[in-house]
């Protein structure tokens, strides 16, 4: 390590990999506790219908149950509340823990099996039988709405966001362009299912929830509430995560049992969710409805966006409450000028899997029909596609760039970013003009294949504080105990080098703690592309203030003055005396022991607790360009090329910024092509396993040109960084569907995905028929 130490932006190793590639990694699936049941959720296999009976004898016949469950014999639990608090017009449609009166999906839970074994607990659930009314069922938001109870309507909100005259806009406008578009619903599908181990402390009274991922302190929150607990006897326990993405770590069903169950049987409680539990009842995100209309002028530039959505909620709302309804209306806008705006969503409720979150929620939506809408206006107008985009971007030197909008309640205030200058970078990369005569001659030649693009800007670090704390013991060991959460985006790796660089010392010999609530009170998790931003920004403000209390003893013991101090490879060395006397972080550490006599008055121990706090966002942006390959008699997509331009402000690691765009990438693929849930018209699942729903391999995934841009680094945090975590996804979607209708030379060919072969098939066939008018 060089005496400059300048660990950030260096692409390092990571150092949480070891225990994972060595097959030694402990996910919740290898942990139990002595004595520990098995829980089995009995579901239910109706989208809507009123219970009228639960029989649950044959099931506790079978030996080796415990217990059998429905609603009735949890009276003390509620139902499952919102994250952020209570939110007084979402309270009547919270989801209860089990099934009381009605049944509102498929997969919904009914009842619980407790047993000695999983196979035991798998074999009584399927005991248990259901005697139901069927109900009329509700499958599409933009239906009319229904009856969710009695008294409340199947639309449980609608949000709005705006600003300026809209209608004077459009009545002035030279031109308005509208579209009607559709995102399909599908999710985050990790390589882990969901995992829970409830556990019931007797000797100390502590509850335990082993599996946590996400948001841990939040959720301790949550679920300390629900049991009537103090925090201090709750905890929750971050194991290896086999990938999050929005999905895992919400509190659902499952979570809230396992604990109950440890509390009343006084010991320990496993469940595991399989496969086609997982396709059926963890959290569904994407499908929204958008009649979205723009004002123009005569050179193409916006006047105005008027958007009608519809949310496809699911059956109730999650903890997340209205979040991506709300996202959707104050990111829609992105890095274009905008003189009105107008949003108006529904949020509705159908029976189906309830929906939430799912990396870059919102936004991948609101990407793909604002960037649909830009490919029309260019039609409409006869210009350029790079050209409409162009003219209405947002110029660097108008930095920061606020907008009377909100995003996660905290409004939205660009707060750098040279939009052109990116997308120059990226057309320069691919050679746009090159390639336009090259797919040209292609097409002459009777290929179809097209390029496309689309710009975005994302959202990250949302705070408003978090905290940190950092210990050096008497080895010259660094430990570093924060509130975040590690799903996979090399967390640990990140705080050491951010660590390790303020403190001159070996990243690798900083051990990081996280997702352990009961090491550090506060927490935000990871979530909202937030962990970097602000967990790092603690870490540093943490580590600083160790540095200078170090360098403030050494000092002394050196009988120097610290500003003519440095760290080195953990030593404390005086500038300029090559060779003189040093002395190491460990010895310092040694002297500060309470009970040492050289600590003279000083806080005993070498540590220190930093906090960072914002009062805005930061907003990362980027561009994506996409070639394809139709082949037009199966339908079939082939993506042969692929950039994806991200400023990130600061990269501290960036082999792991890119690990996040090329994996946020595939998602993105998937959710362009391939990934659907789909219902039939009694509201039962059609996609319940991998041969229905299915993901992109890597045949199908093209090579990506990544370019990791630094040129606006944040003014919000003193590191200069934004967020990288959803990246690679936001605007996949957009880039793909521009580029198929090139390849169509039929602009505004596709307004709906994901662009599976049998649709795109249909709208090929529509062509070369005229049902489809060119």
């Amino acid at each position: 390590m060089t005496r400059d130490n300048n660990l950030i932006g260096q692409s390092l190793t990571r150092i949480e990999d070891l225990p994972l590639v060595t097959g030694k990694g402990r996910f919740v699936g290898d942990m139990s506790f002595p004595h520990q049941l098995h829980m089995r959720i009995v579901r239910s296999s109706h989208a809507h219908a009123r219970i009228l009976s639960i029989s649950v004898e044959a099931a506790l016949a079978l030996p080796g149950v415990r217990a059998v469950w429905t609603a009735q014999d949890i009276p003390e639990i509620g139902p499952i509340d919102f994250r952020e608090g209570k939110i007084e017009k979402l309270e009547p449609y919270r989801q209860p823990v089990l099934a009381r009166d009605m049944l509102r999906y498929v997969g919904e839970p009914v009842a619980a099996v407790f047993a000695t074994d999983a196979y035991i607990a798998e074999d009584a659930a399927d005991l248990v039988t259901i005697e139901v009314e069927e109900l009329p069922v509700i499958i599409a938001a933009d239906a009319t709405p229904g009856e969710f109870a009695p008294g409340l309507s199947t639309e449980a909100a609608i949000v709005t966001q705006g600003f300026g005259d809209v209608e004077s806009a459009f009545a002035s406008a030279h031109a308005v362009v509208e579209l009607d578009l559709s995102v399909g619903r599908h999710s985050g599908v990790p390589l882990e299912t969901r995992g829970a181990i409830g556990r019931y402390d007797t000797a100390r009274d502590v509850l335990e929830l082993h599996g946590a991922a996400k948001v841990p302190h939040k959720n301790r929150e949550s679920l300390a509430r629900l049991f009537g607990r103090s925090t201090a006897a709750l905890h929750l326990f971050e194991v290896h995560v086999g990938g999050g993405f929005g999905v895992r770590g919400e509190i659902y069903p499952e979570d809230i049992l396992v604990l109950a169950a440890a509390l009343r049987f006084e010991g320990a409680v496993k469940w595991i969710e399989d496969r086609r539990e997982h396709l059926i009842a963890t959290n569904h995100s994407r499908q929204q409805r958008h009649k979205i209309r723009a004002a123009v002028d005569a050179e193409g530039t916006l006047l105005a966006i008027d958007n009608e959505f519809w949310h496809d909620q699911g059956a109730y709302p999650r903890t997340h409450a209205m979040r991506v309804a709300e996202t959707t209306c104050g990111i829609l806008p992105g890095p274009y000028h905008l003189g009105a705006y107008k949003a108006t969503g529904h949020y509705r409720l159908t029976n189906k899997t309830p929906a939430a979150t799912y990396r870059a929620p919102g936004r991948y939506e609101t990407n793909f029909i604002r960037e649909r809408l830009l490919d029309a206006i260019a039609e409409r107008l006869e210009i350029s596609r790079v050209d409409v985009r162009r003219r209405n971007l947002i110029r660097s030197d108008e930095m920061p760039y606020a907008r009377p909008l909100s995003v996660l309640e905290d409004d939205v205030s660009y707060d750098s970013g040279d939009y052109e200058g990116l997308l120059d970078k990226s057309l320069a990369l691919i050679g746009w003009d090159d390639l336009q005569r090259e797919l040209a001659e292609r097409r002459a030649k009777g290929e179809c294949v097209g390029a496309g693009l689309a710009l975005f800007v994302e959202k990250s670090g949302l705070g408003p504080s978090d905290g940190a704390k950092v210990n050096v013991d008497t080895t010259g060991e660094i430990e570093v105990i924060t509130g975040g959460a590690s799903v996979g985006q090399g967390f640990e790796t990140v705080m050491a080098q951010v660590c390790a660089q303020a403190l001159g010392s070996d990243y690798r010999r900083v051990r990081v703690v996280h997702g352990q609530t009961n090491r550090i009170e506060y927490g935000i998790g990871a979530h909202a592309s937030r962990a970097t931003v602000m967990t790092a920004n603690a870490v540093h403000a943490a580590a600083t203030k160790v540095r200078e209390k170090a360098l403030a003893v050494a000092a002394e013991l050196l009988q120097s003055d610290p500003a003519a101090l440095d760290i080195v490879n953990g030593e404390v060395i005086q500038r300029d005396r090559e060779g003189g006397p040093s002395i190491s972080l460990g010895q310092i550490a040694h002297h500060l022991r309470p009970s040492s006599p050289t600590r003279r008055g000083s806080d005993p121990g070498l540590s220190a607790e930093g906090w960072f706090d914002t009062a805005h966002q930061t907003y990362p942006y980027g561009n994506q360009i996409a070639v394809v390959r139709i082949d037009r008699e199966t339908g079939a997509v082939i993506v042969e090329r692929y950039v994806i331009a991200y400023d990130i402000g600061r990269a501290i690691n960036p082999m792991l910024v890119r690990g996040q765009i090329l994996g946020g990438f595939v998602q993105g693929l998937g959710g362009a092509l391939y990934e659907e849930f789909l219902y039939d018209e009694r509201g039962e699942p059609l996609c319940v396993t991998f041969a229905d729903y299915l993901l992109p391999t890597l045949s199908e995934v093209p090579p990506v040109d990544v370019i990791i841009a630094e040129d606006a680094p944040s003014t919000r945090n003193p590191l200069g960084i934004k967020g990288a975590g959803e990246s690679g996804i936001a605007a996949v979607g957009a880039a793909i569907a521009s580029a198929i209708d090139d390849a169509l030379g039929h602009p505004g060919a596709i307004t709906s995905l994901p662009v599976t072969p049998q649709r795109l098939k249909r709208i090929i066939d529509g062509l070369k028929s005229g049902s489809i008018p060119r």
